[in-house]
């Protein structure tokens, strides 16, 4: 039976080894997704012209929509898709990089 202590997680102050590097990709996933969620509503805000809200990405079109519209519609759940194959091909690449290192059955 194993002690209760070996179980303990804490996110501010993970294990060495892999836990710090799934930690290191997911604070990198979540900052992809923050810059370009909240970073383009913040640009929208500074280039806006007028009170209303009106600026340059509101005049610029794609396919007859404003670009802020297209950007949030189309480009943010694409942008969601492709952090998730991201998130998963690193991990993979964490996972069996520690697994290697335990196993020791490779080199």
């Amino acid at each position: 039976m194993q002690n209760q202590d070996d179980y303990l997680v804490n996110l501010f102050k993970p294990h060495q080894g892999s836990m710090v590097d799934e930690l290191s990709v997911i604070i990198a996933i979540l900052a992809g997704w923050g810059v370009m969620n909240f970073g383009f509503q913040v640009l929208l805000w500074f280039l806006a012209e007028t009170p209303s809200g009106e600026g340059i990405l509101s005049r610029i079109t794609i396919a007859s929509f404003p670009f802020n519209f297209w950007f949030t519609a189309q480009f943010l759940p694409l942008w969601f898709i492709i952090l998730c194959v991201i998130f998963n091909l690193y991990l993979d690449r964490v996972s069996e990089r520690h697994s290697r290192k335990r196993d020791r059955t490779y080199e």
